[in-house]
C-alpha cells in the first residue's frame, strides 16, 4: 500500500500507535513508563455513567436502546460502529477468560505455537504444574521446517511437555522451553472454522473444535442490534487475541469473510487497552477509547473498511481495572487464572464467514 516502510511510519495511524505505546524512560533505579498524554482518549464508561445521570452526550456520540441493559454508543464519523460498555458480568467475564486458556487454545484448534511446536495439548495447565516442553530424541537436531514436515505428514507431536524430574532425565541434549514462557507467549488461538494465516483466508479443510454454543448464543444476541429485524447472526469462527505488557495489534482490516454487513463481534477480557479505529487509509488520524473487560465493540458495515488496532494496554494496578476480577477468581484453585490476568487482555473476536 505504501512506496517504503519509512512512509507508512509518516502514517496518521502510525504516528497514533506509537503515541499511545508503552515505552520506558531508563533511571539509575529501574525503568519507569514514559507518561503518555490520554486527554484525547475516549471513556464510554465515563460517558454511559454521564449520560444514565443527566443524558448528555458528547458531541459525535449518539446511543441507540435494545434490549440490553445498557445502552450502545455510536460514533457519527464511523457508521457501523457500536460500543456496549459493561456488556458482560463479571461472571460471565471469569467464564470466557478460563475458556481461553484452558480450552479454545486446545488442538486441533491452532495458535502461533503450531508453526514451531506442532499441536500443544494442555498449555494452560502444563504452565501451571511447571512443566517443560521438551523436543522428542528421535527429532533433536531436525531444523523446523523439516519438523513441519514430519507433523503434516505424520499426526504425532514432535514435542512433549515433561515435569522438572522428567526434563532432567532427558539431559541437555534436545531443545526444551518451559511451559510458563509459552503461555506467555501465546499471540493468538482460532476456534470454529480455521483461518490460514499464511494464505489469509478460512481454510474448510483443517479439523477444529465447534464454538461453544453459549459463545454463539452470547454474539447473537450482542449483535442483533446491528442487523435488520428478522436476521440473525451466525458464530462460524473466532480469533482469540492474548496481551501481555508491551504487546500490541497493529493496525489492520478484518477483510476476509464474505459479508460485511455482518458484524465482528469483539469481546474484551481482563485488564484495560486502549483501541484505535481510523479509516479507510492509514493516512486518516484514528480516534482512541479505552476498553475494559466486559466491554464489547461491534463492526460492521462501513465500519468494516476502517483500520483498526491496539497500542497498548494497561497492567499496573491503579489503571488495569480488574479489581472485580481479582474478587472472583480469589479462590486458590483459580490462582493461576488471576496470576495471568492481573497483567494480560484477551479479547474474543467473533465472525460470521458466509
Amino acid at each position: 500500500m505504501y512506496g517504503s516502510t519509512e512512509d507508512a511510519e509518516r502514517t496518521a495511524f502510525r504516528k497514533a500507535e506509537k503515541k499511545y505505546k508503552l515505552y520506558y524512560d531508563n533511571t539509575r533505579k529501574k525503568k519507569q513508563p514514559r507518561p503518555v498524554d490520554l486527554s484525547d482518549v475516549i471513556d464510554f464508561k465515563s460517558i454511559s455513567e454521564s449520560y444514565h445521570r443527566n443524558g448528555e452526550l458528547p458531541s459525535g456520540i449518539f446511543p441507540i436502546q435494545c434490549d440490553l441493559h445498557t445502552p450502545i454508543f455510536c460514533l457519527e464519523t464511523h457508521p457501523g460502529f457500536y460500543f456496549i460498555p459493561g456488556a458482560l458480568p463479571v461472571e460471565e467475564q471469569c467464564r470466557w477468560i478460563k475458556e481461553s486458556l484452558t480450552s479454545f487454545p486446545q488442538p486441533p484448534n491452532r495458535t502461533n505455537h503450531n508453526a514451531i511446536y506442532g499441536p500443544l495439548q494442555d498449555l494452560f495447565a502444563a504452565a501451571k504444574d511447571n512443566k517443560v516442553l521438551i523436543q522428542e530424541e528421535q527429532y533433536c537436531g531436525t531444523n523446523n521446517s523439516e519438523v513441519e514436515i514430519i507433523q503434516n505428514d505424520i499426526n504425532v507431536p514432535t514435542w512433549n511437555f515433561f515435569d522438572q524430574s522428567g526434563a532432567l532425565s532427558k539431559g541437555g541434549t534436545c531443545k526444551s522451553v518451559p511451559a510458563s514462557v509459552l503461555l506467555r507467549k501465546l499471540r493468538w488461538s482460532t476456534l470454529g472454522m480455521q483461518f490460514d494465516w499464511s494464505k489469509r483466508s478460512y481454510n474448510i479443510s483443517l479439523p477444529h473444535n465447534k464454538i461453544p454454543d453459549a459463545l454463539c448464543l452470547l454474539a447473537e444476541r450482542m449483535a442483533a442490534p446491528t442487523l435488520p429485524l428478522g436476521e440473525v447472526f451466525q458464530a462460524e469462527a473466532a480469533i482469540v487475541n492474548y496481551f501481555g505488557l508491551g504487546d500490541t495489534l497493529g493496525g489492520h482490516l478484518d477483510d476476509m469473510e464474505k459479508d460485511w454487513s455482518k458484524p465482528i463481534v469483539s469481546m474484551s477480557l481482563g485488564c484495560k487497552g486502549i483501541f484505535l479505529i481510523g479509516g479507510k487509509s492509514r493516512e486518516v488520524p484514528p480516534l482512541a477509547m479505552f476498553v475494559r473487560s466486559g466491554d464489547v465493540i461491534l463492526m460492521a458495515g462501513q465500519a468494516r473498511e476502517c483500520f483498526h488496532g491496539v497500542p497498548r494496554i494497561f497492567t499496573d494496578k491503579e489503571n488495569a481495572e480488574i479489581s472485580s476480577l481479582e474478587l472472583l477468581f480469589s479462590d486458590e484453585e483459580d490462582s493461576a487464572l488471576l496470576e495471568y490476568i492481573k497483567t494480560s487482555r484477551i479479547n474474543i473476536n467473533i465472525r460470521q464467514v458466509f
